[in-house]
Protein backbone atom coordinates (compact mmCIF):
# COMPACT_ATOMS: atom_id res chain seq x y z
CA UNK A 1 0.00 0.00 0.00
CA UNK A 2 1.27 3.46 -0.86
CA UNK A 3 1.47 6.62 1.23
CA UNK A 4 -0.25 5.31 4.36
CA UNK A 5 1.66 7.66 6.64
CA UNK A 6 -0.83 10.47 6.22
CA UNK A 7 -3.92 8.24 6.10
CA UNK A 8 -6.40 8.23 8.97
CA UNK A 9 -8.76 5.42 9.91
CA UNK A 10 -11.78 5.37 12.26
CA UNK A 11 -13.80 2.46 13.65
CA UNK A 12 -17.36 1.87 14.83
CA UNK A 13 -18.38 -1.36 16.56
CA UNK A 14 -21.91 -2.74 16.82
CA UNK A 15 -22.85 -5.68 18.99
CA UNK A 16 -21.00 -7.83 21.45
CA UNK A 17 -17.75 -7.84 23.42
CA UNK A 18 -16.33 -10.26 20.86
CA UNK A 19 -16.80 -7.64 18.15
CA UNK A 20 -14.98 -5.06 20.31
CA UNK A 21 -12.02 -7.40 20.72
CA UNK A 22 -11.88 -8.01 16.96
CA UNK A 23 -12.20 -4.31 16.08
CA UNK A 24 -9.27 -3.59 18.37
CA UNK A 25 -7.15 -6.25 16.66
CA UNK A 26 -8.08 -4.93 13.19
CA UNK A 27 -7.18 -1.40 14.36
CA UNK A 28 -3.73 -2.57 15.48
CA UNK A 29 -3.23 -4.08 12.02
CA UNK A 30 -3.95 -0.67 10.50
CA UNK A 31 -1.54 1.06 12.88
CA UNK A 32 1.19 -1.44 11.94
CA UNK A 33 0.59 -0.44 8.30
CA UNK A 34 1.24 3.22 9.21
CA UNK A 35 -2.33 4.48 9.58
CA UNK A 36 -3.31 6.94 12.30
CA UNK A 37 -6.39 5.95 14.29
CA UNK A 38 -8.91 8.72 15.01
CA UNK A 39 -12.38 8.91 16.57
CA UNK A 40 -15.35 8.02 14.40
CA UNK A 41 -16.78 11.56 14.41
CA UNK A 42 -13.47 12.97 13.15
CA UNK A 43 -12.27 13.43 9.58
CA UNK A 44 -10.77 10.15 8.35
CA UNK A 45 -9.77 8.61 5.02
CA UNK A 46 -11.27 5.22 5.90
CA UNK A 47 -14.21 4.33 8.14
CA UNK A 48 -14.54 0.69 9.20
CA UNK A 49 -17.88 -0.46 10.62
CA UNK A 50 -17.91 -3.81 12.46
CA UNK A 51 -21.49 -5.03 12.12
CA UNK A 52 -23.79 -7.22 14.18
CA UNK A 53 -26.87 -9.16 13.14
CA UNK A 54 -28.27 -10.46 16.41
CA UNK A 55 -31.26 -8.10 16.30
CA UNK A 56 -33.20 -6.10 13.74
CA UNK A 57 -32.07 -2.92 15.44
CA UNK A 58 -28.39 -3.57 14.70
CA UNK A 59 -29.22 -4.01 11.01
CA UNK A 60 -31.08 -0.70 10.87
CA UNK A 61 -28.39 1.20 12.73
CA UNK A 62 -25.85 0.37 10.05
CA UNK A 63 -27.29 2.89 7.57
CA UNK A 64 -27.28 5.60 10.23
CA UNK A 65 -23.62 4.96 11.00
CA UNK A 66 -22.68 5.11 7.31
CA UNK A 67 -24.36 8.52 7.17
CA UNK A 68 -22.33 9.62 10.21
CA UNK A 69 -19.14 8.68 8.37
CA UNK A 70 -20.25 10.57 5.26
CA UNK A 71 -21.04 13.61 7.38
CA UNK A 72 -17.49 13.59 8.79
CA UNK A 73 -15.97 13.15 5.31
CA UNK A 74 -18.20 12.61 2.27
CA UNK A 75 -15.24 11.42 0.18
CA UNK A 76 -14.04 8.84 2.71
CA UNK A 77 -13.79 5.12 1.95
CA UNK A 78 -16.34 3.09 3.96
CA UNK A 79 -15.79 -0.61 4.72
CA UNK A 80 -18.18 -3.03 6.45
CA UNK A 81 -17.04 -6.19 8.26
CA UNK A 82 -18.57 -8.53 10.83
CA UNK A 83 -21.63 -10.78 11.16
CA UNK A 84 -24.10 -8.77 9.07
CA UNK A 85 -21.41 -8.40 6.37
CA UNK A 86 -21.10 -12.20 6.24
CA UNK A 87 -24.83 -12.89 6.24
CA UNK A 88 -26.02 -10.21 3.79
CA UNK A 89 -23.01 -8.80 1.93
CA UNK A 90 -24.97 -7.70 -1.16
CA UNK A 91 -27.48 -5.85 1.01
CA UNK A 92 -24.71 -3.89 2.72
CA UNK A 93 -22.88 -3.27 -0.54
CA UNK A 94 -26.02 -1.62 -1.92
CA UNK A 95 -26.16 0.95 0.93
CA UNK A 96 -25.27 4.39 -0.39
CA UNK A 97 -21.68 5.28 0.57
CA UNK A 98 -20.41 1.74 1.24
CA UNK A 99 -17.29 0.83 -0.78
CA UNK A 100 -16.14 -2.53 0.58
CA UNK A 101 -17.81 -5.47 2.34
CA UNK A 102 -15.68 -8.25 3.85
CA UNK A 103 -16.91 -11.59 5.17
CA UNK A 104 -15.84 -13.74 8.12
CA UNK A 105 -12.46 -14.91 6.79
CA UNK A 106 -11.53 -11.67 5.02
CA UNK A 107 -12.02 -9.08 7.78
CA UNK A 108 -8.62 -9.64 9.42
CA UNK A 109 -6.91 -9.04 6.08
CA UNK A 110 -8.73 -5.77 5.39
CA UNK A 111 -5.57 -3.77 4.64
CA UNK A 112 -4.87 -6.14 1.73
CA UNK A 113 -8.04 -4.85 0.05
CA UNK A 114 -7.22 -1.14 0.29
CA UNK A 115 -4.89 -0.54 -2.62
CA UNK A 116 -7.41 1.84 -4.19
CA UNK A 117 -9.35 4.15 -1.88
CA UNK A 118 -11.44 5.78 -4.59
CA UNK A 119 -15.21 5.73 -4.04
CA UNK A 120 -17.26 3.01 -5.73
CA UNK A 121 -20.76 3.30 -7.18
CA UNK A 122 -21.51 -0.09 -5.65
CA UNK A 123 -19.72 -1.72 -2.73
CA UNK A 124 -17.17 -4.38 -3.62
CA UNK A 125 -17.86 -7.71 -1.90
CA UNK A 126 -15.31 -10.27 -0.74
CA UNK A 127 -17.01 -12.97 1.30
CA UNK A 128 -16.54 -16.68 1.78
CA UNK A 129 -18.87 -19.61 2.18
CA UNK A 130 -19.17 -19.90 5.96
CA UNK A 131 -17.80 -23.47 5.81
CA UNK A 132 -14.46 -21.85 4.94
CA UNK A 133 -14.39 -20.00 8.27
CA UNK A 134 -12.67 -22.89 9.99
CA UNK A 135 -9.44 -21.24 11.13
CA UNK A 136 -8.91 -19.19 14.27
CA UNK A 137 -7.75 -15.58 14.58
CA UNK A 138 -6.91 -14.45 18.11
CA UNK A 139 -8.06 -11.01 19.24
CA UNK A 140 -8.06 -8.74 22.26
CA UNK A 141 -8.94 -5.13 22.93
CA UNK A 142 -6.45 -2.70 24.43
CA UNK A 143 -6.65 1.05 24.81
CA UNK A 144 -10.38 1.35 24.14
CA UNK A 145 -11.65 0.79 27.68
CA UNK A 146 -10.53 0.18 31.26
CA UNK A 147 -11.20 -3.52 30.70
CA UNK A 148 -9.72 -5.66 27.96
CA UNK A 149 -11.87 -8.12 26.04
CA UNK A 150 -9.88 -11.28 25.35
CA UNK A 151 -11.26 -13.59 22.66
CA UNK A 152 -10.69 -17.25 23.49
CA UNK A 153 -13.15 -18.99 21.15
CA UNK A 154 -15.16 -18.34 17.98
CA UNK A 155 -18.11 -19.92 16.15
CA UNK A 156 -20.80 -22.26 17.45
CA UNK A 157 -21.91 -25.84 16.75
CA UNK A 158 -25.29 -25.40 18.46
CA UNK A 159 -28.42 -25.26 16.32
CA UNK A 160 -30.71 -22.92 18.26
CA UNK A 161 -33.66 -22.27 15.95
CA UNK A 162 -33.65 -18.45 16.27
CA UNK A 163 -29.92 -17.82 15.86
CA UNK A 164 -27.84 -16.77 12.84
CA UNK A 165 -24.46 -16.82 14.63
CA UNK A 166 -23.37 -20.23 13.22
CA UNK A 167 -24.18 -18.86 9.74
CA UNK A 168 -22.21 -15.68 10.45
CA UNK A 169 -19.22 -17.11 12.33
CA UNK A 170 -18.92 -20.77 11.39
CA UNK A 171 -18.02 -23.83 13.45
CA UNK A 172 -16.84 -23.80 17.06
CA UNK A 173 -13.07 -23.39 17.30
CA UNK A 174 -10.67 -22.22 19.98
CA UNK A 175 -7.45 -20.33 20.43
CA UNK A 176 -4.53 -22.40 21.73
CA UNK A 177 -4.04 -22.25 25.47
CA UNK A 178 -0.52 -20.91 24.96
CA UNK A 179 -1.75 -18.08 22.74
CA UNK A 180 -4.50 -17.08 25.20
CA UNK A 181 -1.97 -16.97 28.02
CA UNK A 182 0.50 -14.98 25.89
CA UNK A 183 -2.24 -12.47 25.03
CA UNK A 184 -3.24 -12.22 28.70
CA UNK A 185 0.38 -11.50 29.66
CA UNK A 186 0.61 -8.86 26.92
CA UNK A 187 -2.57 -7.22 28.25
CA UNK A 188 -1.23 -7.27 31.84
CA UNK A 189 1.89 -5.41 30.66
CA UNK A 190 -0.35 -2.57 29.42
CA UNK A 191 -1.49 -1.74 32.99
CA UNK A 192 -5.00 -3.02 32.31
CA UNK A 193 -6.60 -4.21 35.52
CA UNK A 194 -9.43 -6.41 34.21
CA UNK A 195 -9.77 -8.98 31.42
CA UNK A 196 -13.18 -10.17 30.22
CA UNK A 197 -13.09 -13.58 28.51
CA UNK A 198 -15.19 -13.51 25.38
CA UNK A 199 -16.24 -15.71 22.48
CA UNK A 200 -19.42 -17.02 20.86
CA UNK A 201 -19.73 -20.09 23.10
CA UNK A 202 -16.84 -19.88 25.54
CA UNK A 203 -17.87 -22.87 27.63
CA UNK A 204 -17.05 -24.96 24.53
CA UNK A 205 -13.43 -23.79 24.78
CA UNK A 206 -10.90 -26.41 23.69
CA UNK A 207 -12.83 -27.68 20.69
CA UNK A 208 -10.84 -27.09 17.52
CA UNK A 209 -7.83 -25.79 19.46
CA UNK A 210 -5.44 -27.51 17.07
CA UNK A 211 -7.76 -27.69 14.07
CA UNK A 212 -9.54 -30.87 15.18
CA UNK A 213 -12.83 -31.48 16.98
CA UNK A 214 -11.11 -33.00 20.01
CA UNK A 215 -10.88 -31.07 23.27
CA UNK A 216 -7.18 -30.83 24.06
CA UNK A 217 -8.08 -28.50 26.94
CA UNK A 218 -11.32 -27.57 28.65
CA UNK A 219 -12.76 -24.25 29.79
CA UNK A 220 -11.79 -25.25 33.34
CA UNK A 221 -8.17 -25.78 32.19
CA UNK A 222 -8.22 -22.33 30.60
CA UNK A 223 -9.55 -20.62 33.74
CA UNK A 224 -7.12 -22.51 35.99
CA UNK A 225 -4.12 -21.35 33.94
CA UNK A 226 -5.34 -17.76 33.50
CA UNK A 227 -5.78 -17.46 37.26
CA UNK A 228 -2.02 -17.93 37.59
CA UNK A 229 -1.06 -15.06 35.23
CA UNK A 230 0.63 -12.36 37.30
CA UNK A 231 -0.34 -8.73 36.91
CA UNK A 232 -4.03 -9.31 36.17
CA UNK A 233 -6.14 -8.01 39.02
CA UNK A 234 -9.49 -9.26 37.71
CA UNK A 235 -10.76 -11.91 35.33
CA UNK A 236 -14.43 -11.93 34.34
CA UNK A 237 -16.34 -14.60 32.41
CA UNK A 238 -18.64 -12.88 29.90
CA UNK A 239 -21.49 -15.22 28.96
CA UNK A 240 -21.59 -18.98 29.38
CA UNK A 241 -24.25 -21.56 28.51
CA UNK A 242 -25.86 -23.17 31.60
CA UNK A 243 -25.15 -26.70 30.34
CA UNK A 244 -21.44 -25.81 29.94
CA UNK A 245 -21.07 -24.05 33.31
CA UNK A 246 -19.73 -26.97 35.31
CA UNK A 247 -19.61 -27.30 39.10
CA UNK A 248 -15.81 -27.33 38.93
CA UNK A 249 -15.78 -23.94 37.17
CA UNK A 250 -18.13 -22.41 39.75
CA UNK A 251 -15.93 -23.82 42.53
CA UNK A 252 -12.79 -22.43 40.87
CA UNK A 253 -14.29 -18.93 40.65
CA UNK A 254 -15.37 -19.14 44.29
CA UNK A 255 -11.81 -19.70 45.51
CA UNK A 256 -9.96 -17.90 42.70
CA UNK A 257 -7.29 -15.24 43.08
CA UNK A 258 -8.51 -13.16 40.14
CA UNK A 259 -11.88 -14.43 38.85
CA UNK A 260 -14.71 -12.22 40.10
CA UNK A 261 -18.10 -13.44 41.39
CA UNK A 262 -20.12 -12.43 38.34
CA UNK A 263 -21.86 -14.81 35.93
CA UNK A 264 -23.94 -14.08 32.87
CA UNK A 265 -25.95 -17.17 31.91
CA UNK A 266 -28.37 -17.23 28.96
CA UNK A 267 -31.79 -18.69 29.82
CA UNK A 268 -33.93 -17.48 26.86
CA UNK A 269 -37.19 -18.90 28.27
CA UNK A 270 -38.54 -20.14 31.59
CA UNK A 271 -40.86 -22.56 29.76
CA UNK A 272 -39.52 -26.03 28.98
CA UNK A 273 -41.86 -26.27 26.00
CA UNK A 274 -40.42 -23.09 24.45
CA UNK A 275 -36.85 -24.16 25.29
CA UNK A 276 -37.56 -27.33 23.30
CA UNK A 277 -38.79 -25.32 20.31
CA UNK A 278 -35.66 -23.18 20.56
CA UNK A 279 -33.52 -26.36 20.59
CA UNK A 280 -31.73 -25.24 23.72
CA UNK A 281 -29.55 -27.92 25.31
CA UNK A 282 -31.01 -27.81 28.84
CA UNK A 283 -34.29 -27.38 30.68
CA UNK A 284 -35.22 -24.90 33.38
CA UNK A 285 -34.44 -27.39 36.15
CA UNK A 286 -30.75 -27.30 35.21
CA UNK A 287 -30.83 -23.51 35.28
CA UNK A 288 -32.25 -23.55 38.83
CA UNK A 289 -29.46 -25.92 39.80
CA UNK A 290 -26.73 -23.64 38.36
CA UNK A 291 -28.08 -20.57 40.21
CA UNK A 292 -28.34 -22.55 43.47
CA UNK A 293 -24.73 -23.78 43.14
CA UNK A 294 -23.44 -20.23 42.57
CA UNK A 295 -25.44 -18.86 45.52
CA UNK A 296 -24.21 -21.65 47.81
CA UNK A 297 -20.56 -20.94 46.95
CA UNK A 298 -20.79 -17.15 46.47
CA UNK A 299 -23.83 -15.62 48.22
CA UNK A 300 -22.97 -12.10 46.95
CA UNK A 301 -22.34 -13.09 43.33
CA UNK A 302 -23.98 -11.12 40.57
CA UNK A 303 -26.00 -13.32 38.18
CA UNK A 304 -27.24 -11.89 34.89
CA UNK A 305 -29.73 -13.60 32.58
CA UNK A 306 -30.49 -13.37 28.84
CA UNK A 307 -34.15 -13.92 27.95
CA UNK A 308 -36.05 -13.76 24.64
CA UNK A 309 -39.72 -12.74 24.56
CA UNK A 310 -42.20 -13.31 21.76
CA UNK A 311 -40.70 -16.49 20.30
CA UNK A 312 -43.14 -18.18 17.85
CA UNK A 313 -45.76 -20.13 19.75
CA UNK A 314 -45.12 -18.32 23.06
CA UNK A 315 -48.63 -18.02 24.52
CA UNK A 316 -49.66 -15.80 27.41
CA UNK A 317 -49.39 -18.90 29.62
CA UNK A 318 -45.80 -19.55 28.46
CA UNK A 319 -44.84 -15.93 29.11
CA UNK A 320 -46.40 -15.91 32.58
CA UNK A 321 -44.49 -19.13 33.29
CA UNK A 322 -41.24 -17.36 32.30
CA UNK A 323 -42.10 -14.23 34.29
CA UNK A 324 -42.87 -16.20 37.46
CA UNK A 325 -39.80 -18.38 37.02
CA UNK A 326 -37.53 -15.32 36.79
CA UNK A 327 -39.37 -13.51 39.56
CA UNK A 328 -38.73 -16.38 41.98
CA UNK A 329 -35.14 -16.97 40.88
CA UNK A 330 -32.34 -15.39 42.95
CA UNK A 331 -30.76 -13.46 40.07
CA UNK A 332 -29.45 -9.89 39.76
CA UNK A 333 -30.55 -8.47 36.39
CA UNK A 334 -31.93 -9.41 32.96
CA UNK A 335 -30.92 -8.68 29.38
CA UNK A 336 -34.24 -8.78 27.54
CA UNK A 337 -34.36 -9.43 23.79
CA UNK A 338 -37.54 -9.03 21.76
CA UNK A 339 -37.66 -11.89 19.27
CA UNK A 340 -37.17 -10.83 15.66
CA UNK A 341 -37.36 -13.11 12.62
CA UNK A 342 -33.98 -13.82 11.04
CA UNK A 343 -33.63 -15.13 7.49
CA UNK A 344 -32.51 -18.77 7.07
CA UNK A 345 -33.45 -19.79 10.62
CA UNK A 346 -36.04 -22.51 11.43
CA UNK A 347 -37.88 -20.20 13.83
CA UNK A 348 -38.65 -17.75 11.01
CA UNK A 349 -40.72 -20.52 9.35
CA UNK A 350 -42.61 -21.48 12.50
CA UNK A 351 -46.35 -20.94 12.87
CA UNK A 352 -48.10 -18.92 15.58
CA UNK A 353 -46.00 -15.77 15.31
CA UNK A 354 -46.55 -13.48 18.29
CA UNK A 355 -47.89 -10.02 17.27
CA UNK A 356 -45.25 -7.27 17.54
CA UNK A 357 -47.43 -5.30 19.95
CA UNK A 358 -47.57 -8.30 22.31
CA UNK A 359 -43.80 -8.86 22.02
CA UNK A 360 -43.16 -5.25 23.02
CA UNK A 361 -45.55 -5.45 25.96
CA UNK A 362 -43.87 -8.61 27.27
CA UNK A 363 -40.45 -7.04 26.80
CA UNK A 364 -41.52 -4.00 28.81
CA UNK A 365 -42.79 -6.23 31.64
CA UNK A 366 -39.50 -8.12 31.87
CA UNK A 367 -37.47 -4.91 31.75
CA UNK A 368 -39.52 -3.72 34.71
CA UNK A 369 -38.75 -6.99 36.53
CA UNK A 370 -35.06 -6.53 35.72
CA UNK A 371 -35.07 -3.05 37.29
CA UNK A 372 -36.61 -4.51 40.47
CA UNK A 373 -34.10 -7.37 40.55
CA UNK A 374 -31.14 -5.03 40.09
CA UNK A 375 -32.44 -2.67 42.78
CA UNK A 376 -32.91 -5.57 45.22
CA UNK A 377 -29.41 -6.86 44.46
CA UNK A 378 -27.89 -3.40 44.99
CA UNK A 379 -29.81 -3.00 48.26
CA UNK A 380 -28.42 -6.34 49.45
CA UNK A 381 -24.91 -4.95 48.91
CA UNK A 382 -25.35 -1.67 50.82
CA UNK A 383 -23.20 -1.76 53.96
CA UNK A 384 -20.64 -4.16 52.48
CA UNK A 385 -17.01 -3.43 51.64
CA UNK A 386 -16.05 -3.96 47.99
CA UNK A 387 -13.22 -3.14 45.58
CA UNK A 388 -14.11 -0.76 42.76
CA UNK A 389 -12.33 -0.42 39.41
CA UNK A 390 -12.98 3.09 38.08
CA UNK A 391 -13.72 3.75 34.41
CA UNK A 392 -12.16 6.47 32.27
CA UNK A 393 -15.13 8.61 31.28
CA UNK A 394 -16.41 11.86 32.80
CA UNK A 395 -20.20 11.47 32.67
CA UNK A 396 -21.87 14.75 33.64
CA UNK A 397 -19.38 15.43 36.39
CA UNK A 398 -19.25 11.87 37.76
CA UNK A 399 -16.89 8.94 37.44
CA UNK A 400 -18.37 5.46 37.44
CA UNK A 401 -16.90 2.14 38.37
CA UNK A 402 -17.82 -1.48 39.06
CA UNK A 403 -17.29 -3.62 42.12
CA UNK A 404 -15.98 -7.14 41.65
CA UNK A 405 -19.60 -8.38 41.81
CA UNK A 406 -20.74 -5.85 39.21
CA UNK A 407 -22.43 -3.21 41.33
CA UNK A 408 -22.19 0.08 39.42
CA UNK A 409 -21.09 3.00 41.59
CA UNK A 410 -20.63 6.72 41.08
CA UNK A 411 -18.71 9.55 42.73
CA UNK A 412 -17.81 13.12 41.64
CA UNK A 413 -15.28 13.15 38.79
CA UNK A 414 -11.66 12.78 39.82
CA UNK A 415 -9.16 11.97 37.03
CA UNK A 416 -6.77 10.41 39.55
CA UNK A 417 -9.24 7.57 40.04
CA UNK A 418 -9.23 6.44 36.39
CA UNK A 419 -8.11 2.80 36.00
CA UNK A 420 -7.41 2.39 39.72
CA UNK A 421 -8.79 -0.08 42.25
CA UNK A 422 -10.03 1.17 45.61
CA UNK A 423 -11.61 -0.47 48.60
CA UNK A 424 -14.91 1.22 49.43
CA UNK A 425 -17.94 0.78 51.66
CA UNK A 426 -21.22 0.92 49.75
CA UNK A 427 -23.49 3.38 51.55
CA UNK A 428 -26.63 4.46 49.68
CA UNK A 429 -28.51 3.96 46.41
CA UNK A 430 -28.90 7.15 44.38
CA UNK A 431 -32.10 8.39 42.73
CA UNK A 432 -30.74 7.13 39.39
CA UNK A 433 -30.24 3.65 40.82
CA UNK A 434 -26.46 3.81 41.22
CA UNK A 435 -24.67 3.20 44.50
CA UNK A 436 -22.71 5.82 46.39
CA UNK A 437 -19.88 4.89 48.72
CA UNK A 438 -17.18 6.00 51.11
CA UNK A 439 -13.50 5.22 50.59
CA UNK A 440 -12.12 2.77 53.11
CA UNK A 441 -8.59 3.97 52.33
CA UNK A 442 -7.21 7.34 51.26
CA UNK A 443 -7.64 8.28 47.59
CA UNK A 444 -4.28 7.78 45.95
CA UNK A 445 -3.46 4.59 47.81
CA UNK A 446 -4.24 1.93 45.26
CA UNK A 447 -5.23 -1.56 46.16
CA UNK A 448 -2.54 -3.83 44.74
Amino acid sequence: MNDTGSKKVAFYTLGCKLNFSETSTIARNFEQEGFERVEFDQDADIYVINTCSVTDNADKRFKTIVKQAQKANEDAFVAAVGCYAQLKPEELAAVDGVDLVLGATEKFKITDYLNDLSKNDMGEVHSCEIQEADFYVGSYSIGDRTRAFLKVQDGCDYKCTYCTIPLARGISRSDTLKNVLDNAKEISRQDIKEIVLTGVNIGDYGKGEFGNKKHEHTFLDLCTELDKVEGIERLRISSIEPNLLKNETIDLVAQSRAFVPHFHIPLQSGSNEILGKMRRRYRRELYVDRVARIRKKMPDACIGVDVIVGFPGETDAHFIETYRFLSELDISYLHVFTYSERDNTPAAEMKDAVPLKVRKKRSKMLRGLSAKKRRAFYESQVGTSRTVLFEGENKQGYIHGFTENYVKVKTPWNPELVNTLHEVELTTIDEDGLVRFEFVEEVGSIVA
